[in-house]
C-alpha cells in the first residue's frame, strides 16, 4: 500500500507563490504516475497536473498552465507542485495521488489547504 502525505500549503496573497510537496511511502515511488488535484468547498475535485514515472511527461489543466509546475524527485519519493501567480480562485485543498501507469488514481493523500487572499 502506498501512503501519500502533502505539505506546503498555507495562506498567501494573490500573485504570490507556494510550493507543495507530496511524499510517498509503502511502494516503489518511481513506478507510479503522480498527480495533483484540488477541491474547493462545494465543488467537485479537479485535476491539476500529472506526470509519468520519470517526470519527463507532464500534463496540466488549462487553468494552471504557465503558472504551476510539477516536478518529482524519485530519490526522495517526493513530487512537488510549484504554484506561482496564485489567484483567489486557486483556494482549495490540494491532494496528491498515485496510479500505476494507465490505471485509475487509487492512492490519495489527505490534502493540504491553500488559501489565496485578494
Amino acid at each position: 500500500q502506498v501512503q501519500l502525505v502533502e505539505s506546503g500549503g498555507g495562506l498567501v496573497q494573490a500573485g504570490g507563490s507556494l510550493r507543495l510537496s507530496c511524499t510517498a511511502s509503502g511502494g516503489t515511488f518511481s513506478v507510479y504516475d503522480m498527480g495533483w488535484f484540488r477541491q474547493a468547498p462545494g465543488k467537485e475535485r479537479e485535476f491539476v497536473a500529472r506526470s509519468n514515472w520519470s517526470g519527463g511527461t507532464t500534463y496540466y489543466a488549462d487553468f494552471v498552465k504557465g503558472r504551476f509546475t510539477l516536478s518529482r524527485d524519485n530519490a526522495r519519493n517526493t513530487v512537488y507542485l510549484q504554484m506561482n501567480s496564485l489567484k483567489p480562485e486557486d483556494t482549495a485543498v490540494y491532494l496528491c495521488a498515485a496510479a500505476r501507469p494507465g490505471l485509475q488514481w487509487n492512492y490519495w493523500g489527505q490534502g493540504t489547504q491553500v488559501t489565496v487572499s485578494s
